[in-house]
C-alpha cells in the first residue's frame, strides 16, 4: 500500500507518492495562520496551533483522502504591530506567496485545494487567492475559517457559546483560548486570563461591532490598540479545555465531512458566452476557455 494512502502530512511523501495522491484525487489542506499577540495569557502561535491542529485532526481521521501542508506561518497583522511580538507580512506578499503554493500543487496534479485560515484579518486576502486560483489554474480553491467549520450544525453554537454576542468570541476570547486550552494547555498562562473589552462595541451602534461571527455592516478596522487595552477582544474567563474539546471535535467534523463532499464534486463548466469568439487572451493571466 502507497504511504499516500496513510500518510496525512504533504511533506512527508516521496515524489513518487505525491504521484499516487495525486492519482487518488487527494484534496490538499493548507493551513494559514499568523505569529501575533493574543493577550497577557495566550502565546503568539495561537494563530498556528489552532487551525493546524484541527487540519491535522482531519487528516489522522481520513489520511487516503487529503493531505496537509506545512502551515504558512506568517499573515497580515500590520494593524496589530503596537503589541510587541506581531509580525506583519506585506499583503501583497502574503497572497503572492500563498498564491505560488496553490499553483504550484495545481501544477503537479492536484485539483482541490482548502485554505484553512486561523486569523481573522487574512480572511479577505484569502479569499482572493482563492478566486485568482480558481481563474488562473484549472484547480478548484475554497477558503473558510476553521471557526466558521463550527456554523454548519446551527445547533452548535447555540449550545455552546456562553459568552455575549457580539464581541464575546472575538480574539484571545471564549473560543480561541478554550481550544488553545485543548490542544496546548500547559503553555497558558491561566493566572493572566482576563476577559476585553471591545471598546467601539460598548457604542451599541447598529452599524460598528465585530465578533467572530458576525460584523456591523459599516465597521472600521483601524488600530487593534485604539479599541483594545490588552489585545484581548471577548470574554476570555469562560474557557474551558473542556469546551476547547467540543469545539476542536466539532471543527473536525466538519472539515472531514467537507473534504469527503469535495473531493469528489464535479467541477462547475466554465462556458463562453461571446457570440464572436475573443481573439486574444484575457490579459491579467486568466486562463482561456
Amino acid at each position: 500500500m502507497s504511504r499516500a494512502l496513510t500518510e496525512y502530512r504533504y511533506e512527508k511523501l516521496t515524489w513518487p507518492e505525491i504521484n499516487d495522491a495525486v492519482d487518488e484525487g487527494q484534496v490538499c489542506i493548507l493551513p494559514c495562520g499568523a505569529v501575533e499577540q493574543h493577550g497577557p495569557h495566550l502565546p503568539l502561535d495561537v494563530d498556528l496551533v489552532c487551525p493546524g491542529g484541527i487540519a491535522k485532526g482531519a487528516g489522522l481521521e481520513i489520511p487516503s483522502k487529503l493531505k496537509v501542508l506545512p502551515i504558512v506561518a506568517y499573515g497580515y497583522t500590520g494593524h496589530v504591530m503596537d503589541f510587541p511580538g506581531t509580525i506583519n507580512n506585506d499583503f501583497e506578499h502574503f497572497m503572492h506567496h500563498v498564491l505560488d503554493i496553490t499553483k504550484s500543487l495545481a501544477y503537479h496534479g492536484f485539483k482541490k485545494i482548502i485554505l484553512l485560515n486561523g486569523h481573522g484579518s487574512n480572511m479577505p486576502n484569502l479569499d482572493l487567492v482563492a478566486r485568482r486560483t480558481n481563474l488562473e489554474t484549472d484547480a478548484e480553491c475554497v477558503c473558510t475559517a476553521w471557526w466558521n467549520l463550527l456554523t454548519v450544525d446551527k445547533e452548535f453554537l447555540p449550545r455552546w457559546r456562553q459568552s455575549k454576542f457580539p464581541g464575546g468570541c472575538a480574539h484571545a476570547c471564549e473560543l480561541e483560548t478554550s481550544l488553545y486550552m485543548y490542544l496546548d494547555g500547559d503553555n497558558v498562562r491561566r493566572d493572566l486570563i482576563k476577559n476585553g473589552e471591545i471598546s467601539f462595541n460598548t457604542d451599541n451602534s447598529p452599524f460598528t461591532w465585530v465578533d467572530l461571527f458576525g460584523a456591523g455592516p459599516a465597521t472600521v478596522v483601524s488600530w487593534t490598540s485604539s479599541y483594545s487595552e490588552t489585545g484581548v477582544l471577548g470574554e476570555a474567563e469562560l474557557a474551558t479545555p473542556e469546551k476547547g474539546r467540543q469545539a476542536y471535535e466539532e471543527a473536525v467534523k466538519q472539515l472531514v465531512r467537507f473534504v469527503s463532499w469535495f473531493k469528489d464534486r464535479p467541477k462547475d463548466v466554465r462556458r463562453d458566452r461571446h457570440r464572436t469568439p475573443p481573439t486574444m487572451p484575457i490579459p491579467w493571466g486568466q486562463r482561456p476557455v
